[in-house]
């Protein structure tokens, strides 16, 4: 099986307009077996976006055309690839119970979805982690460092793992490294290895998957795919299910950097 499980769509609002068959048929091109979209799902309500343009998660009006759209997907394609239904999930630190709702009502839907957390709440505030270099760095400030943003990082990583999302919660855990992605930039060294074990160990320990995301390796300011690729060789030597996934919002993007994960 060759599966690409972390893919957005044109129904991203911070995407492109590459259709879905460009992202299937460059997928089938590729021999890939398996695909997953995973588009932003809608914010809860009440969750004010803090990103100035406010296009971090679908508009929810969309929704049902988009799940529709791969229902249709799916039948024309069942010969050549199989495709997954799925979400990308945003765990927010005290929206636990809106996310549950919304889950509850679409979860049917979805075969294969994943967790991540952008958002960081601080001081009845929220950051969105991965922006832009500045806000980074500012919000680094108002926490007190950087180290200090990586730590409220993986607190909330965790909360995410461990929170009751009800039934359909998403079962493998986006791009867990994700707060690397400007360290080119603030330019402080972290030694976060211990942090990040901690959280694969939690992660097998509850039964979810790792996304092995590659799209860090395209990051000016990153340039190492989430987790860095010790830390996958450490899911694999404790056992943790790990699926790759290019975190492709363009079709040019779709697979991006799969033999360096994963090496012929």
């Amino acid at each position: 099986m060759k599966r690409d499980g972390h893919i957005h769509s044109p129904y991203c609002p911070h995407g492109t307009s590459d259709t879905f068959k460009q992202y299937i048929e460059k997928a089938i091109a590729n021999c890939f077996t398996d695909i997953t979209f995973t588009e932003h799902a809608p914010l809860p309500s009440s969750f004010i976006d803090p990103t100035p343009e406010q296009d971090s998660g679908m508009n929810p009006e969309f929704l049902m055309s988009y799940l529709e759209d791969l229902q249709s997907l799916q039948q024309q394609y069942v010969r050549d690839i199989r495709i997954h239904i799925g979400l990308e999930v945003d765990y927010i630190q005290g929206f636990e119970q809106e996310t549950r709702e919304f889950l509850d009502t679409y979860g049917h839907y979805l075969n294969d979805s994943i967790l991540s957390v952008h958002f960081l709440s601080w001081q009845n505030t929220f950051e969105c982690i991965d922006y832009s270099p500045e806000s980074f760095i500012n919000f680094s400030k108002k926490v007190g460092s950087v180290e200090q943003v990586y730590h409220l990082y993986y607190d909330t990583v965790l909360q995410s793992i461990q929170a009751d999302l009800g039934k359909y919660k998403p079962k493998r855990i986006g791009h867990p490294s994700l707060v690397h992605k400007f360290q080119l930039a603030h330019k402080v060294k972290i030694d976060d290895s211990a942090r990040i074990r901690e959280v694969l160990d939690c992660m097998k320990l509850e039964g979810y998957e790792l996304d092995v995301n590659s799209a860090g390796l395209s990051k000016a300011h990153c340039q190492e795919p989430y987790p860095p690729l010790a830390f996958i060789d450490y899911s694999k030597s404790i056992g943790l299910p790990a699926v790759f996934g290019s975190d492709a919002h363009s079709a040019s993007d779709l697979h991006q950097h799969y033999h360096v994960i994963f090496p012929k």
